[in-house]
């Protein structure tokens, strides 16, 4: 990001640190070289950039081109899409493979999945009008209307990636004893947390970090697995799209981990934006509210007489909800039916506390947004950290303010995002142990819950990324 620019960009303090939900708007000073005058870079309302010498010439700045494999994960950078240029994936990539299908003959055309996540499909909703349901059969409605062949839903992978969080804690808690990186717990459902950790923390924080695959990636080896299993094809006949609501998104799905070799094919081939999304339909010239609908696809959709099914536990997955109550029963025997939350010093920052006779049982806590993660961290680092699991996500207020949602148009962004909750939680809620089908897959697809398939298929690992010399330098 700071090729094209004269001297050093410093990121000073906290505040500087360009966040996934936010857009890369203010003007950045760029340090003096010896012998140069100072400069300055100015944005323009069309998101070009000139650099502003003292004497008040500008000079245009090309647009920075980067592939996902080059971020630098701070997720300023990658989030601010209508200035910087992200090659491999975008909604243009899927505009070709449908394109190309409609050219080549049979043998040469792909499969077209697009997976929509329950947060993009509310930040649409709020932005039409539409309840959740009318959203989701129009969305569908949309897109096979462009040439895809399925559209699911990505609430029904979710369920195994609760599940396997479940699990997880539970084996994590009895050993922490021996291991004593065992516990907190950490979230891995956010893409952006885990970049910074891995190129940040690296060693000393990937222990902590939970294995189990976000519900993208669950959704990305279930349609490249059993999915293209069940169609007779091969895991490249299939190009699987998701939309989401965070640009990091499209750097989980780059990630090598993803990456299958003998098929020579991503999990997730293309990862799309609430907002491509909405582009896409104006580059249509159609309005979503106009859309005829129709019946949601039934095979992994969550869904019940055509209706989406969600999860309890807010807008970023409930992870801590299902794995604190979940904890409570299998540990200690205790059925928690409600948590009550403790706000610290914002509501980004909450505990949750079980406990029995005056001992702490159970210690979760949420941690949204890069200053409160770094708080974490810094008690994580110094031994003053009592938590036992820890929701970690990026953005501040969650998945549901993503830097891929789309913004608001004539109103305060906290009213939008205030209806975008209330829509995401309409929804009827399920407990994903009480889903027949994901039963099913786990016996037909995986072969049993502690099996070799499934852990290939519903954990992963992550990597310290040794640290380069170069001319970012970040002070926190």
């Amino acid at each position: 990001m700071a090729s094209h620019f004269s001297g050093v960009l410093q990121l000073t303090d906290l505040d500087d640190y360009i966040g996934p939900s936010q857009d890369c708007i203010k003007p950045v000073k760029v340090e003096k070289k010896p012998g140069k005058a100072a400069a300055k870079i100015r944005i323009e309302d069309d998101g070009s950039y000139f650099q502003v010498n003292e004497d008040g010439a500008s000079q245009r700045l090309e647009k920075a081109k980067i592939t996902l494999n080059d971020c630098l994960a701070c997720s300023g950078c990658v989030t601010s899409a209508e200035s910087i240029l992200i090659t491999q994936q975008s909604h243009e990539e899927l505009y070709k493979i449908l394109a190309q299908n409609k050219i080549e003959d049979t043998s040469q055309q792909k499969l077209v999945v697009v997976s929509v996540s329950p947060q993009s499909r509310a930040s649409l909703a709020a932005r039409f009008n539409l309840n959740i349901q009318e959203t989701a059969q129009k969305l569908t409605s949309f897109f096979k209307t462009l040439g895809v062949h399925h559209v699911f839903d990505t609430s029904f992978s979710r369920n195994f990636s609760l599940l396997e969080s479940q699990q997880e804690f539970i084996e994590r808690y009895k050993r922490q004893k021996e291991d004593k990186k065992a516990i907190p717990m950490l979230a891995s459902a956010c893409p952006g947390w885990i970049c910074y950790a891995e190129k940040t923390h690296g060693s000393f924080i990937i222990p902590h970090i939970s294995v189990t695959k976000s519900p993208q990636q669950v959704m990305g080896s279930l349609i490249k697995n059993h999915f293209a299993h069940s169609q007779n094809l091969k895991p490249n006949q299939i190009y699987h799209v998701t939309v989401m609501p965070c640009y990091d998104k499209k750097l989980e799905a780059s990630r090598p981990d993803f990456f299958n070799q003998e098929y020579e094919t991503r999990d997730v081939d293309c990862v799309i934006t609430t907002g491509e999304v909405l582009w896409m339909l104006e580059h249509e010239g159609m309005s979503l509210a106009d859309v005829n609908p129709c019946p949601l696809d039934a095979e992994f959709t969550s869904a019940m007489d055509d209706e989406p099914i969600g999860h309890e536990g807010g807008g970023s997955g409930g992870y801590l909800e299902h794995i604190f109550k979940h904890a409570a029963q299998e540990l200690f025997g205790i059925q928690v039916d409600e948590l009550k939350y403790k706000p610290l010093k914002n509501k980004d920052f909450q505990e949750v506390t079980l406990e029995k006779e005056g001992e702490v049982l159970l210690h979760f806590a949420l941690a949204y947004g890069f200053r409160n993660i770094q708080n974490l961290v810094q008690k994580l680092k110094r031994g003053r950290c009592s938590y036992h699991y820890v929701e970690v996500m990026a953005c501040p207020s969650g998945c549901l303010n993503g830097g891929g949602q789309i913004r608001a148009e004539g109103e305060i962004s906290k009213d939008l995002l205030q209806r975008v909750e209330q829509l995401y939680n309409s929804v009827r809620n399920e407990l994903p142990e009480r889903n027949e089908r994901v039963k099913e897959l786990y016996q037909q697809w995986l072969g049993g819950r502690d099996g070799v398939k499934a852990e290939e298929a519903l954990h992963t690992q992550y990597h310290a990324v040794e640290k380069i010399a170069s001319g970012l330098s970040i002070k926190w």
